[in-house]
């Protein structure tokens, strides 16, 4: 009997559940914030670097590169440290990648380049443990809020889009800015992860021990069904990471308005994706993931299609909406259906997770490459091709009935406070 209550710990409390979720929802803001702090000042790094579209492009890739050379190993590495002390390492880090960034743009190109690859990697480790994280929480409560953890961090971004929206207004300084939201991160992401669920709580259901978690995280990666919804994840998310850096660019560019006009576009796309991840729970149960995502797909398309093509101010910003409504939904979605099976849980997330961002970090510098050969406007239109093909094979989310996400008996009671 002392035995088998060894081998198998305690389920969380209900408080327990409740404090690991609204912990979760401040670090999914968190990591909204710091990302939204550096893309609402884009337009004016674009200014003071004196960059053409390719060389911001170029610009946005050293974000990226941090993040590739991360991702491969951010899965086994969380899934063996626990998201916990991921989430509080790598805040650290975000925390003084911005520092670097604000110091580069007030001293030095290259230091601002090293500060952006830093950038990259830290957020590459960061979304991973966090969304390992969200899934366990998920599991724990036996109905679907992935969306609206994301919905958390599309308010940060909203956050970090007003406060950049007041900065330029104000003619605040890019490095005070930026500086500034580096000491918040730094206090508050670590102070929030102390309350995430238990060790044993936030891993894998009957896996093995932290020593050999590796195998699973990288056995995951040889799944068809995996990788096919990764592949989901990643139209998606070149669809936000496009709409996060290039939205305001663009307007500025094709509608030759002011810098305050543009980040006002921003915060209306990152509005509209924050609504969208809101409601999207309501929506899920009514209609199914494959549904939703299909029209999800065919709204960003349109959206797209309306910011890219329209010739007035006032349809780029109904465009902006449609697209952030649009692609709302495609990354949570995606990570719920890792999670469907809880033994394989954490390494399917974090394989998910790790070809999805590739799509947020990879995104906005494709877009500036095509850009430079015709217009930014035109090509957008690339998130046309990508979320057709996300919709013929969105049938991969869709949650077979011996996979269903496990609930307790106290669901109701852990939920209340939600």
């Amino acid at each position: 009997m002392t035995v088998a209550s060894a081998a198998v710990p305690a389920a969380p409390t209900a408080r327990e559940v409740t404090a690991g979720a609204r912990a979760t929802y401040a670090v999914f803001a968190g990591l909204g914030l710091a990302g939204s702090t550096w893309s609402s000042r884009l337009p004016e790094v674009r200014t003071q670097l004196d960059l053409d579209s390719a060389s911001l492009g170029l610009l946005l890739l050293t974000i990226a590169a941090g993040g590739v050379i991360v991702l491969p190993l951010s899965g086994t590495v969380v899934t063996r440290i626990g998201p916990r002390r991921a989430v509080t390492v790598v805040a650290l880090f975000v925390s003084a990648s911005l520092g670097v960034i604000s110091l580069g743009y007030a001293l030095s190109a290259s230091l601002l380049v090293a500060g952006l690859f830093l950038l990259g990697a830290a957020t590459g480790f960061w979304d991973v443990a966090m969304t390992v994280h969200a899934a366990a929480v998920e599991r724990q409560l036996g109905r679907p809020v992935m969306p609206r953890f994301f919905a958390a961090f599309s308010l940060g971004t909203v956050a970090g889009a007003a406060v950049g929206v007041l900065m330029t207004a104000l003619r605040v300084p890019v490095s005070i800015h930026v500086a500034v939201v580096a000491t918040v991160i730094a206090g508050a992401i670590p102070a929030a992860a102390r309350h995430f669920l238990p060790e044993h709580a936030a891993r894998p259901i009957a896996a093995p021990p932290p020593v050999k978690m590796s195998r699973p995280g990288l056995s995951a990666w040889r799944e068809p069904r995996t990788v096919a919804v990764g592949l989901v994840a990643l139209a998606f998310a070149v669809a936000e990471g496009a709409g996060s850096n290039w939205v305001s660019v663009s307007v500025i560019d094709r509608h030759h308005v002011t810098a305050t006009i543009g980040t006002l576009a921003y915060a209306s796309f990152l509005t509209a994706l924050t609504a969208g991840r809101w409601l999207g729970p309501a929506v899920l149960h009514q209609f199914g993931r494959v549904t939703v995502l299909r029209t999800a797909a065919a709204v960003t398309t349109t959206g797209v299609a309306l910011f890219a093509l329209g010739p007035s101010t006032g349809l780029a910003f109904a465009g902006s909406l449609l697209w952030g409504m649009g692609a709302a939904l495609g990354f949570p979605v995606s990570m719920s259906a890792g999670a469907d099976e809880p033994a394989r849980a954490a390494g399917r997330v974090s394989v998910i997770t790790s070809i999805g961002y590739c799509g947020f970090i990879g995104g906005p510098p494709l877009i500036g490459f095509l850009g430079n050969q015709t217009t930014v406007g035109h090509a957008l239109l690339v998130i046309a091709i990508l979320m057709t093909l996300s919709a013929v094979i969105a049938g991969t989310t869709r949650r077979s009935p011996d996979n269903r996400t496990q609930s307790g008996s106290d669901t109701q009671a852990r939920t209340a406070a939600l």
